[in-house]
């Protein structure tokens, strides 16, 4: 057989512009810090400085543009804007090589710096790492970039885990530093939080108006066209401030730490802790704005409108839409079908009217709900009053019957539910012995026989008033029950016992629901269970 001839064809240098003595090579270079700490920033400025001359001192380069992000974390590529320009204008073809002082310079996360690497690589474009004195375009440079690659983003997340431990540890000593970036605080003299008052004025009205019936939308509305600016300083209002204001423990002087943390130094991505990760509540850590009490019990409402059920065989979804609009719209049922009361308006010959009807007659007609009624709004609301009006007649009865039920719902406790009982047989054995002392008066002289009567009431009187005495001793002795009673009897001594005019708050804290029957009644049922009976 012929032996094979191998001729041997040596590459052009003159048609590689990396190896073409006279083909000048436009040249960047890329500088990057992490921090905005003043020696990092010397640095930063020493890169640049450093970069420049080197580049405009080289003949056979030209002197493209530094790019430069400034305390900028490089884990995440995209995070960082010039990096980003700089691999967009390589694209473009207007550099062919970049200059970086190291690995840990160009990328700390091994994906991206390799990807990079690979991508410029395709088109020609080198990458320079003076510290390791590496160049991309080599053949076995790429086993030495993901070596230090894989160092620099193992230095990253030690770094990281360093941070975290730091923060951590001042979460368990409560030495946290407070974050005035809520509406309400500015940072005192002395270093700690201090209440701006004119701020938490608006703070103090929104709870109000959120317990008071108020929708976001209609706190929002309030704010607006109030000029209540937000913490940003602008006009508008969005719901999410709002619910996150309402949210807020910062507010009712508690902190809670680490309601969020981040994924890992890499994809920076803040996840909310559900449980992954320990929380830290520090109480009392600065004045409060809102009281604690008041604080749990917009928590407890928020839940409350959440876990509405959908009302309309129409909704979509499962859930139905609070409306603070009207205090009816959640208290108004049928009392035939059991479905709630829905407010319409009906005009006729130009005259318009405000009805209520029951939901299951507007959306399928007579078909399951056969005798409901349709009220006329003005003759609803009068005898809503009325009926109200003529249940406070017995205004202590009422009154303790509400404070007692509403003191059980906050606190748990059954003692305010056995207060209101035992006030309630006091009452009636005074009555009795009222009416048996009248009685031993008229038996003209033959009293004896009263006498041990007499005496019977008033050891059971007597009994269960010490009773009633160690049950509010039992409720008092409970710092939160104490204040939230307290706040309780001040809701209802600030409320005026006369309803001459519906109106929605006081209907929302007196009434559970009120049901309209098809023979032209409505029954009121209080806060306790005391039923009234009105006519339309």
């Amino acid at each position: 057989m012929q032996a094979k001839l191998v001729t041997k064809i040596e590459a052009n240098p003159l048609l590689s512009k990396h190896t073409n003595p006279n083909k000048l090579l436009r040249v960047a270079a890329y500088c990057r810090v992490s921090t905005d700490s003043e020696d990092q920033l010397e640095s930063y400025k020493a890169q640049v400085s450093h970069y420049t001359d080197k580049i405009s001192k080289n003949p056979q380069w030209r002197f493209v543009e530094i790019y430069a992000d400034e305390g900028i974390t490089g884990t995440l590529a995209k995070k960082r804007p010039n990096f980003m320009r700089m691999i967009r204008d390589c694209k473009k073809g207007k550099i062919d090589l970049i200059l970086t002082k190291s690995v840990a310079r160009f990328a700390r996360n091994t994906v991206d710096s390799l990807n990079y690497v690979r991508q410029l690589k395709t088109i020609g474009v080198g990458v320079f790492f003076e510290e390791q004195n590496l160049d991309s375009l080599k053949t076995d440079s790429e086993m030495f970039i993901g070596l230090h690659s894989v160092l620099a983003q193992a230095e990253s997340e030690n770094i990281s885990a360093n941070v975290r431990w730091g923060i951590q540890q001042r979460m368990k000593s409560g030495t946290f530093a407070f974050r005035y970036n809520i509406l309400g605080y500015k940072k005192g003299e002395d270093g700690n939080p201090e209440i701006v008052p004119e701020e938490a004025e608006h703070i103090r009205t929104i709870y109000t108006m959120y317990l008071n019936g108020n929708s976001f939308d209609q706190i929002k509305n309030y704010l607006e066209t109030n000029g209540v600016k937000t913490k940003q300083g602008k006009a508008v209002w969005s719901k999410t401030q709002i619910k996150n204001m309402l949210t807020n423990e910062r507010y009712s002087g508690d902190m809670l730490l680490q309601k969020t943390y981040t994924e890992n130094c890499i994809t920076k991505k803040v996840k909310k802790n559900r449980g992954e990760m320990t929380k830290y509540l520090i109480t009392d850590n600065h004045p409060a704005i809102i009281d604690r009490q008041t604080f749990k019990a917009v928590q407890v409402e928020m839940a409350k409108r959440c876990s509405r059920q959908r009302l309309s065989d129409k909704s979509i979804t499962e859930q139905s839409k609070y409306s603070g609009k009207y205090a009816l719209t959640d208290l108004l049922v049928c009392g035939e079908c059991g479905r709630q009361y829905r407010r319409k308006t009906w005009s006729r010959n130009g005259v318009k009217k405000i009805v209520w009807r029951c939901l299951s007659r507007i959306e399928h007609g007579t078909t399951f709900c056969k005798h409901s009624l349709s009220v006329e709004e003005g003759a609803l609301h009068r005898a809503i009053c009325r009926g109200l009006n003529k249940a406070i007649e017995d205004s202590d009865k009422i009154m303790n019957m509400i404070q007692a039920n509403l003191s059980y719902g906050v606190t748990g406790d059954e003692e305010a539910l056995n207060i209101y009982a035992m006030e309630n047989q006091i009452k009636t054995l005074d009555d009795e012995l009222d009416e048996t002392i009248k009685l031993s008066q008229e038996s003209g002289g033959n009293s004896n026989r009263f006498v041990e009567m007499i005496r019977e009431i008033s050891k059971r009187i007597v009994a269960l008033r010490e009773q009633v005495e160690f049950a509010k001793q039992k409720l008092d002795s409970n710092d939160a029950n104490k204040v939230e009673l307290e706040r309780i009897r001040k809701i209802l001594l600030d409320q005026r016992i006369a309803f001459y005019e519906y109106d929605d708050v006081t209907v929302r804290l007196l009434v559970e629901y009120i049901k309209v029957m098809s023979d032209g009644k409505i029954v009121i049922v209080l806060k306790g269970g005391e039923e009234i009976e009105e006519r339309l």
